[in-house]
């Protein structure tokens, strides 16, 4: 949700997707959303992706976005997480852990497949398209997390997951990211509560239930989850940026694309490309 590029600019318009935020526009690699003033997890979630990448325009920047493991062998993430002009995945992805370094299965990248529509914001506006599938070398045994069938309404309760810079400040030297995987409780905001032109039924406009708190640089592409009727965390939001334009990420909100507005275009081309 956080762009390299953009956060050097704008300090990350604040891209991370939050987990894709405020200074959001950094493009999540070790800039992507991470979770400012979450909370460690509080329980394992299988389908959680941690991505490491390098700065394409500072190589000695290493950092992560986050993303979704949705079928065995797919992971779906922020298109701006695999932008060649902004950061370079390192080539692997660890599923199902808690932790950034450790545990979980850890399998190669063999392709990855960008939203033909997608457009970075790059600090000016919303990214666009957001959106990008990571094919896996091979299959993984982590159950895959359900795209839910629509968000729910504004209001609903929802939840962040991520691994992004827990320290909120637009100097990039002084990002921290956690080993642990943080977790934030949110809601569903309405249009009106992110900046005009920034949220509509393509891209999700994310409040912080909890005070100075979002997803910031280092959680781009990583979940935005809802519990469906029987009590379960479907996915509704990948992690793109700010809301609006400007803020640090604890200033909120959030801006996620959504996962079931896109969902005929994530399962056409995972059928497509094996």
């Amino acid at each position: 949700m956080f762009s390299l590029k953009s956060s050097r600019r704008t300090v990350a318009r604040t891209a991370a997707v939050a987990l894709a935020g405020a200074a959001c526009a950094a493009m999540m690699s070790g800039s992507a959303e991470a979770i400012v003033n979450g909370k460690d997890s509080t329980q394992r979630y299988p389908s959680m992706v941690s991505i490491p990448v390098t700065g394409v325009d500072d190589p000695a920047f290493k950092g992560f976005c986050g993303g979704s493991l949705i079928g065995s062998k797919w992971v779906l993430t922020a298109a701006h997480c695999v932008d060649p002009a902004l950061v370079t995945p390192d080539g692997t992805v660890r599923i199902g852990s808690e932790w950034k370094n450790s545990g979980g299965t850890v399998r190669s990248i063999a392709k990855t497949v960008t939203h033909p529509g997608y457009k970075n914001g790059d600090g000016t506006g919303p990214n666009r398209d957001d959106l990008a599938l990571i094919r896996l070398d091979r299959p993984v045994s982590e159950k895959p997390i359900r795209i839910a069938d629509k968000p729910g309404r504004p209001g609903t309760p929802t939840r962040l997951l991520g691994f992004g810079t827990v320290v909120d400040t637009p100097d990039r030297g002084k990002w921290t990211f956690p080993d642990r995987l943080q977790q934030l409780d949110t809601r569903r905001g309405a249009v009106s509560e992110c900046a005009p032109g920034y949220a509509n039924s393509d891209r999700l406009c994310t409040v912080s239930r909890v005070p100075k708190a979002m997803a910031c640089n280092g959680d781009s592409g990583g979940p935005q989850l809802q519990r469906d009727r029987r009590g379960r965390w479907e996915l509704i939001g990948v992690t793109s940026g700010p809301g609006a334009p400007g803020k640090l990420c604890s200033e909120g909100p959030g801006l996620y694309t959504s996962a079931p507005a896109y969902a005929g275009w994530i399962h056409k081309t995972m059928s497509r490309n094996g």
